[in-house]
């Protein structure tokens, strides 16, 4: 029974929409400002790079605290941090406060991995990085870093449990993407300014 209740207290943690709250702050509500998203890059783009980056922080923070508050519950309960980075990730994206919609997932997934497997996922973010500084797109950034996740896990060596995670959440990325990929096919996706 505490698995499950940790699960959903997992599921809720990733459901808080920091991005979103902040942008109340500044009087802003991002679901009807920008791509109606309301994760850390519409923040970023509506409100300016201080409250984007501070959106994007806790939205890994809250994917990283569940994960490290799993490491702690005892060798039968070794899938519970793998669990936990799902839950935290799925409260993310389906976000009970908007009806089940909520942001992309990617900064929140790299919170979460970041706890379980820190080389993979720090690769993954210079994969990221250089995509954004190339492309000026963060959804390109988020779809390649996410693809190379369950490569640098496999070139890590990290376990079978963990793959299977960084596979499901690159998948997922894909998934909450789509409509940013078919932009970038056409030549139309938004880029950062000051290019």
């Amino acid at each position: 029974m505490v698995p499950v209740l940790y699960l959903a207290a997992a599921y809720l943690c990733g459901s808080i929409p920091f991005s979103w709250i902040l942008g109340r702050l500044k009087g802003v509500d991002l679901r009807e400002h920008g791509s109606g998203n309301p994760g850390a890059t519409n923040l970023l783009r509506t409100c300016g790079k201080g409250m984007g980056i501070t959106g994007l922080l806790l939205d890994a923070l809250k994917g990283a605290a569940p994960v490290y508050a799993a490491l702690y519950h005892g060798p039968e309960f070794l899938w519970l941090p793998a669990a936990a980075v799902v839950m935290a990730v799925c409260g993310h994206v389906l976000m009970p406060w908007f009806g089940f919609r909520g942001g992309k997932g990617a900064a929140t997934a790299l919170g979460a991995l970041l706890v379980l497997a820190t080389l993979p996922v720090l690769c993954a973010l210079g994969v990221f990085i250089v995509v954004v500084a190339v492309t000026r797109m963060i959804s390109a950034g988020s779809v390649l870093g996410g693809l190379s996740l369950p490569v640098w896990g496999f070139v890590f060596s990290v376990p079978v449990l963990e793959k299977a995670v960084m596979l499901l959440l690159a998948l997922a990325i894909l998934v909450t993407h789509r409509s940013n990929i078919r932009r970038i096919i056409a030549g139309n996706e938004r880029k950062l300014e000051g290019r």
